[in-house]
């Protein structure tokens, strides 16, 4: 896929499964291990290193809407207002979908993820 992706995920083991699975795709992950790492990591790379983040929503130091919130409120970064972020969360209410897209974020994929919806949502959110 040439797809090179941010991952903030703080489980190890849900990390872990998330990027040998991704990974066997030919996608390129990178991983943050909360919601400020993960604002490190984009803000500390040149615009357009990454296309798209996934991004857990229940994370230590930081949570997933606060960090997506960070990183499209970054002015000297035009890829900070495109780039897609997509949700990841145990949490699948419509509510909680709802929540994600207020924050910010561009999708939302439920866990245990699924390949089949991860490339699907992965098409979608790079076609646009």
């Amino acid at each position: 896929m040439g797809v090179k992706l941010l991952l903030a995920e703080d489980n190890d083991l849900n990390a872990e499964i998330a990027m040998v699975q991704l990974e066997e795709l030919g996608i390129h992950v990178t991983r943050a291990a909360n919601g400020k790492e993960a604002i490190k990591i984009f803000a500390d790379n040149p615009p357009d290193t990454f296309n798209m983040i996934f991004m857990d929503i229940m994370m230590p130091e930081m949570n997933g809407y606060e960090a997506t919130a960070a990183i499209r409120a970054m002015q000297n970064r035009l890829d900070a207002h495109r780039i897609p972020i997509i949700a990841m969360t145990a949490n699948a209410f419509a509510e909680d979908v709802q929540a994600s897209l207020d924050a910010g974020m561009n999708g939302h994929l439920s866990k245990p993820i699924v390949m089949e919806e991860v490339v699907k949502t992965i098409a979608r959110n790079l076609d646009s």
